[in-house]
């Protein structure tokens, strides 16, 4: 009876969604305050009996009820009890399911922490929100059922989740990203309830910026995880393949990067109105896109999983809806969206607009490389591959751009720049980050290129560029202490967030330029010699997991004669499928890795092995968390509280205008 309790539940939180996204809409076009009112409750409601269905579906793998048609095919009474948990979002049924219940998390905590907002906006953004989930209910009560029985023939035993997923990496990324893609749905729903009520001042940009951030914090950690997963598992020893769908994921978090910048403008000058709308709505559809590219099937790809057509179908009609209708308000509204106020050049508006061309024509590469041999092939015109050489002649020249750029935007100034006041500061800032990069270029590092230099270069011309503007910003106070003191966390954050920008462009740079690989096969007590290292094998021995049989692997590392490591590689046979996965042995460092995959087995005790010297590759996850908790100083910034209370008073007493009925 579990299994029925939680199709029930799914089919109540469906019905209350569509209440959700009808009544407090109406209440807002008919002054019914009383049914504008009932989104916060409609809100809660959905997300219990949700957290309901999750919980009991969950409960299914527990007790291995494989008369559930997912639990069979995605566990195994041997299966270790977190892979079992973890194997609820495993599958498409489960991860679909997953996505609606953080759609509901995040529709709650608006109507939770949205309080001091005006009734009627709020009702309108619960509303959406109550749409877009909705859609999602009904594709999986109809296309994705998680609750489906196998009853009367149900197997005794069932697959077993794929080994690939049997690792930490699933447990820890799938919901951190989509608990960015998802939440991307509250910055679509701000600006379209912005729309509806022709109200795109300040305060609504003052009231998405927080949601905004939290959900690009979400998606920076969900990235930078499945990166380092990439990273360590299956022996791929790569970071980022420039696979489709992980372009999927990165599409909303360039975009989302300009809506935050965006938002910055319309927050403090009222400008970039359109812009920042459009921004808005693109983020989220982006996200809708890589949730088609996940779920149709229109992919191959160890991300992806198996569908029907159905489903992707069903998914692309959801997705031309929502888009659809988005853009057809935008474009109603697009008269009353238009900007009066000029600034200079070289003020802090121009800077942020140069951020956002160069983010969106990122987006826009990442796009085209993406889907275009995807159109290709539907049209029959052939089969093609774009890989890693289009997308690092592209991307590479603009993120060189993206950092030249953010080290005048640090320094600027609203509306007249104020670089004048800084300019000898400025050159010689330029003057250390150039010459700082040719010391590395010529003195540590001979083999630098002249376009690893100019990189280098850039890089540190954005740290220099921050440290000129934090010594600007104290200039009057009686101690630079005291002045460090009194700037607001909001610009700590960015110059954080900055320098996680830094940190991963720098490690991205160092480990593409100087990693070393090897492959060789080794008897039993032979060694090999890479760089300063000494890499002997000792041989294998066979362990038994709990559902799995393992070749465990023993190589001792040593350096100028001294023993600095002992590395485990395996080679691993799952039992109840017969897959062989590769679990890495990696020492980690701040200055580099150390990074033993186990091949084939050669001969009795011959085996072939690849050892990699990985340089630099920490700080690319470094650089993403430092970016994550820039962030998320800002978001403690004070004056977020200050304004909104303020902003809701003036919101109340301006005068309404013609709201648009669609």
């Amino acid at each position: 009876m579990i299994a029925e309790f939680g199709q029930l539940s799914l089919i109540l939180a469906f019905c209350l969604a569509v209440v959700l996204s009808i009544i407090p809409m109406a209440g807002s076009y008919t002054g019914r305050r009383d049914w504008q009112l009932l989104a916060r409750p409609l809100a809660a409601g959905q997300l219990l009996f949700l957290l309901l269905a999750f919980l009991l579906l969950l409960q299914c793998f527990v007790n291995d009820d494989f008369s559930v048609a997912y639990v069979a095919a995605h566990s195994n009474s041997q299966t270790p009890l977190i892979y079992k948990i973890s194997a609820l979002w495993g599958g498409h049924e489960g991860s679909m399911l997953l996505w609606v219940f953080i759609l509901a998390i995040w529709t709650a905590a608006v109507a939770c922490f949205s309080t001091s907002l005006p009734d009627l906006f709020v009702a309108r953004v619960l509303a959406i929100l109550g749409m877009i989930s909705s859609g999602f209910q009904l594709f999986i009560l109809f296309t994705s059922n998680p609750f489906a029985r196998l009853l009367p023939y149900a197997p005794g035993e069932g697959q077993d989740l794929n080994p690939l997923l049997q690792d930490f990496g699933l447990i820890v990324h799938p919901p951190t990203l989509y608990m960015g893609y998802v939440g991307f749905a509250v910055a679509f729903a701000f600006a379209c309830a912005s729309l509806l009520g022709g109200r795109l001042d300040a305060a609504w940009a003052r009231w998405s910026r927080p949601w905004t951030q939290v959900a690009w914090i979400f998606l920076t950690l969900g990235i930078a995880l499945g990166s380092w997963w990439a990273y360590y598992e299956l022996g791929w020893g790569g970071w980022w393949f420039w696979d489709p769908v992980e372009n999927a994921s990165l599409m909303p978090w360039l975009s989302g990067t300009a809506l935050l910048h965006s938002l910055a403008v319309a927050e403090k000058r009222e400008l970039f109105k359109s812009w920042t709308v459009f921004l808005a709505l693109l983020t989220f559809s982006l996200s809708l896109l890589g949730t088609f590219l996940v779920r149709s099937g229109v992919l191959t790809s160890v991300h992806t999983f198996a569908s029907d057509p159905t489903r992707g179908v069903f998914i692309l009609f959801f997705l031309a809806v929502v888009v659809g209708m988005a853009l057809l308000l935008f474009a109603l509204r697009s008269p009353s969206l238009r900007d009066n106020k000029g600034f200079s050049a070289l003020a802090l508006e121009t800077f942020l607009l140069g951020n956002n061309v160069l983010l969106v024509c990122a987006c826009a590469v990442v796009l085209l490389g993406t889907l275009y041999p995807l159109v290709i092939d539907a049209l029959g015109l052939g089969q093609i591959s774009v890989g890693p050489p289009f997308f690092n002649t592209f991307i590479v020249p603009l993120a060189t751009l993206l950092a030249l750029i953010l080290g005048f935007g640090v320094v600027a100034r609203w509306k007249k720049g104020g670089l004048a006041q800084v300019r000898k500061a400025l050159f010689m800032a330029a003057g250390a980050a150039t010459a700082t990069a040719l010391l590395v270029s010529f003195f540590v590092e001979p083999t630098f290129t002249l376009h690893a230099t100019c990189v280098l270069a850039v890089v540190l011309w954005m740290l220099f560029a921050s440290l000129v503007s934090i010594v600007h910003r104290c200039r009057h106070k009686p101690s630079l202490w005291g002045g460090m003191r009194a700037i607001p966390a909001s610009v700590w954050g960015m110059h954080l967030a900055h320098l996680g920008l830094a940190v991963t462009i720098t490690g991205a740079l160092m480990t593409s330029l100087y990693s070393s690989e090897r492959s060789v096969a080794l008897h039993s007590g032979e060694s090999v010699e890479i760089g300063d290292y000494r890499f002997r094998f000792d041989g294998t021995k066979q362990l038994n997991g709990p559902n799995y049989s393992s070749d465990y692997g023993t190589v001792r590392v040593y350096q100028k004669g001294r023993e600095v490591s002992v590395l485990h590689p395996e080679k691993r046979r799952f039992n109840a499928q017969g897959m062989v996965m590769t679990e890495t042995a990696i020492k980690p460092g701040l200055i580099r890795d150390l990074y033993v995959v186990l091949g084939e087995n050669l001969n009795n005790k011959t085996w072939s092995l690849r050892i990699e010297i990985k340089v630099f590759v920490r700080w690319l996850w470094l650089g993403a968390l430092l970016m994550a908790l820039g962030a998320a100083l800002g978001l403690s910034d004070r004056r977020y509280r200050l304004a909104i209370g303020h902003q809701h008073r003036t919101y109340d007493n301006k005068a309404p205008e013609r709201s648009v009925q669609i």
